[in-house]
This record gives structure tokens, sequence and C-alpha cells, in this order.
């Protein structure tokens, strides 16, 4: 079903994550040290720097109508960038010790991200949704590690990985107002924690496993279809970029990182994916400074 995923990137990342399609450029973060990164189409290129932030950014979403305009969680809240790299906060939401985490827009063009403490304190952190209005609304909180979140094709399931107790959840989403219906239990890991996912054209879920270097296609009802496995230890983020499966990684907390840790990889899978939906603002948007 896949190739065998490669590094594609002479880039080793500290905790790479929040890997998303914005309309067939390949984006994705280093997490702790705020950096906003493109992949060259030159699968042999470095990485290049969009943007580099003062404080931790979670993941990006691209903004609809306005190239080189992201949706970011950032710091401790959520910010649009203009494209000089310049952060004008919607809301800032969480204090001292907490930071925002994984995010993704859904296909409704509302912007979903968590938050979390920096020491992983247990149920500190929180998901908030950003509406197309700029108004953000806190619709979740008891959470520890936040991840995913991703959404099937049709908007109409959200999946919310709490890496810290090993769970995915499922909830169903009000279409017209964004708001979440009552949780089932999706996946439940017990060899390592559920990070980044993404969801395929057929519905299923592609989970990064930190700590057991693989990521596992699941299908709609919770099954276990495949596995892919990747000399790295700490998967940590996924996106399809048509039938191309992008895996991120990290030598966060490694006291002997591999060669491999920290690499960007690639392999080819046989369902596609779609590329990141954008969030849809509905007021004007800031100039660059």
């Amino acid at each position: 079903m896949t190739g065998v995923p490669r590094p594609t990137r002479p880039d080793r990342l500290e905790l790479g994550e929040g890997i998303r399609d914005a309309d067939g450029r390949l984006v994705l973060v280093d997490l702790l040290g705020g950096r906003l990164l493109t992949a060259p189409d030159d699968p042999a290129a470095p990485l290049r720097t969009l943007t580099r932030l003062p404080c931790a950014l979670g993941a990006v979403a691209p903004v609809a109508g306005h190239p080189d305009h992201w949706i970011a969680a950032a710091g401790t809240g959520v910010c649009l960038l203009t494209p000089d790299g310049t952060p004008h906060w919607l809301a800032r939401p969480e204090g001292h010790g907490m930071r925002m985490n994984d995010a993704t827009a859904d296909p409704a063009g509302r912007f979903w991200a968590g938050s979390m403490s920096y020491d992983g304190e247990e149920n500190a952190g929180s998901l908030y949704r950003v509406d197309p209005d700029g108004t953000v609304h806190r619709v979740l909180g008891g959470v520890t590690i936040p991840n995913g979140p991703a959404f099937t094709p049709d908007g109409r399931h959200m999946y919310l990985a709490d890496s810290a107790r090993g769970l995915v959840r499922r909830y169903p989403v009000d279409l017209a107002t964004g708001a979440l219906g009552s949780p089932e239990e999706f996946v439940r890991v017990e060899d390592g924690s559920p990070d980044g996912m993404t969801v395929d054209v057929e519905g299923a879920v592609w989970i990064a496993v930190w700590g057991t270097g693989t990521v596992r296609r699941h299908l709609p009802d919770g099954s276990l279809d495949h596995t892919v496995r990747l000399p790295a230890r700490r998967p940590a983020g996924v996106c399809l970029q048509g039938h191309t499966l992008h895996i991120t990684s990290a030598h966060l907390g490694l006291e002997d990182p591999g060669p491999d840790d920290g690499a960007l990889f690639s392999t080819r899978v046989a369902v596609p994916g779609l590329p990141a939906a954008p969030y849809r603002p509905e007021f004007p948007l800031p100039e660059p400074l």
C-alpha cells in the first residue's frame, strides 16, 4: 500500500509539527523555535523559513483569498500573520506556563486550536474555535495535550487526540454553528502517544504515534488498516499531498538522537488526501506594516 518512507530534506527539527498542504505548498513548523517553514519543490533542498516568531508556533492554516497570510496558533493565543510575518492577535486567552499546540481549519472555514501547559500538567489544556467573524471561543477544557484536530472531508466530524491519555475521540460537528456533539472513543493507543492526524478521501485517519516510529491508518470504524514504519522514534505530524504522505518528526528530549530523528519523511500511498482547508474570514484583514 505504501513505499518506504525516506528523509527528503537535510534539516533535522527539534519539534517538527503542523505540516500542511497549503494549495500545493508544503508548510510546517519547528514548534518551540517559533519557525514557520516551507519545503521547496526540490526534495534535496533545505527547508526555507517564512517567518520566525518570538514564541512557540503550534500550527497555521492558510487564509482564503489572501496569499501569504496565515492564521496561527502561537504563544498563548491565536493571531493572523501578514506576509511580512507580523502577528496581529485575535485573542490570547492562555496564561503563564501555557502555550498553543496543534491547530487546523475545518471545511466550513473555522479555525480550531488546542492549548497545553509547558510541563504537561494534567487537564490544563483547552480547545478553541475561531469563527469567521474573528471571535475566539473556548469549546473544550480538561485536555492535557491536544493534538490533531482533524476533520472528515464533509466537516461533520472532528477527531481530537489527547496525547497524554493515548486517546483519540470523534466529535459530531454542527456544520452551521461549529458546535460539538457528544464524543465517542475512536482509538486508544497503548504503546505510544497519538500526535498529529489527517483524514484521507475515504475518511480513514492517519495518526502519527509519538514514541513508536510509526504512522497508522485507521478506518472510520476505528480498526487498524495499515502501519507505516520509519527510522525516527518520534513522528509528530502528518499530511497528505495528493498520493504523497509527509511525516514530520522530532529529536526533542532524545539523549542519543539517531541520524533521522527530526527529519521530514515522504512516501507514496494508495489513497490521496485533500489540501488543507483555509480559514475564511468575514472581516478586513490587517495590512502588512
